[in-house]
């Protein structure tokens, strides 16, 4: 989790936010939507990035706020979807 969470970050960084301090500034619970970090052109570099970098494919149905709105929720997201089985498995056992 920490190299996807790395290889997120680094992305946004040297391609998003313009620091001299470096990444201290960018925290991963933060909202990079409401933060003026992203825009629509951005969502759509980071859906590229997330795809070609982890082979993934991000379905439109899954360009929504909560799987690209910080790097904690691009992480959750590139998680759960290398991880299928895992996934569906924490949603039986939240249901029983």
């Amino acid at each position: 989790m920490e190299e996807i969470r790395g290889i997120i970050r680094r992305f946004i960084l040297d391609n998003f936010v313009y620091t001299e301090g470096g990444d201290q500034g960018l925290k991963d619970d933060v909202s990079l939507l409401n933060e003026g970090v992203l825009d629509s052109v951005g969502v759509l570099s980071v859906i590229g990035f997330l795809e070609e970098m982890f082979q993934i494919e991000v379905e439109d149905h899954e360009v929504v706020p909560d799987h690209l709105e910080s790097v904690d929720a691009m992480v959750a997201f590139v998680q759960r979807k290398l991880n299928p089985q895992i996934t569906q498995i924490t949603q039986i056992q939240t249901y029983v």
